[in-house]
């Protein structure tokens, strides 16, 4: 049983309800827990490998619900590009947390000033995001920091996908990526029988936020989802910096 104080059961519980919010309704908000797992865990880079398997359990939910809606096809540019971002990403998480977070929140940054840019600028030529710079570091940072939604977010934003295939496609795209993490997080020490003792104990949290997350998704015009998705990115990855 992890030795924590209620506080951090409470905020633990608080983080599980916001993913399964996230990755059934509102993308962009999960990256809000990152931070708020460092605090329950206590350690930046344990913190990572305590999430994991609360992530795997909300795709679980989302692929559920959206099943028909995914358009899986977005997502094949996207693969040896993926492979390739955490292939790096897992020989640099021997590296300090500290020194890698900043980096993908500043890239993220970039891409996301680049998306705004070509998204309110009608005489920019281009069908959408190029797929190298987005699988590359929505692989190096979803492996280094569960952090790829922002990466994500802004990639299939580009595509123009009707709001029920955007939540559906990015929630098969982190089902496989997520479970493709289990044994670099295993090997590299981050998962134990407490931290999976925990995320099973968070699996109510989870399901809670993940019926929450179809409502509120049901009730979104679609340009107030837009306009959610681009600035729970932008503040979320902002914390990343810190």
């Amino acid at each position: 049983m992890p030795q924590l104080e209620i506080w951090q059961w409470a905020l633990g519980a608080f983080c599980a309800f916001m993913v399964g919010v996230a990755k059934t309704g509102v993308p962009g908000l999960g990256i809000l827990v990152i931070p708020l797992m460092v605090l329950t865990v206590g350690d930046a880079r344990l913190s990572a490998g305590w999430l994991l398997p609360v992530l795997c359990t909300a795709d679980l939910f989302a692929v559920f619900y959206w099943r028909r809606h995914a358009a899986a096809g977005r997502l094949f540019a996207l693969a040896p590009w993926v492979l390739g971002g955490m292939a790096a990403g897992a020989a640099a998480l021997s590296l300090n947390e500290r020194v890698l977070r900043p980096v993908v929140g500043g890239i993220v940054l970039v891409m996301l000033g680049a998306y705004l840019w070509r998204r309110y600028r009608p005489d920019v030529s281009g069908t959408g995001a190029a797929a190298a710079p987005y699988g590359i570091m929505a692989g190096f940072s979803t492996t280094v920091a569960n952090a790829a939604g922002p990466v994500m977010n802004l990639y299939l934003l580009s595509k123009n996908l009707p709001k029920e295939e955007f939540v559906a496609t990015g929630a098969w795209f982190f089902f496989i990526i997520n479970l493709t993490k289990i044994p670099i997080y295993v090997w590299h020490g981050m998962i134990s029988k407490t931290s999976l003792t925990f995320d099973a104990m968070m699996a109510p949290a989870v399901l809670v936020g993940a019926l929450t997350g179809k409502w509120v998704l049901q009730h979104i015009e679609p340009k107030v989802f837009e306009a959610l998705v681009i600035l729970l990115t932008a503040v979320s990855t902002l914390l990343l910096l810190k």
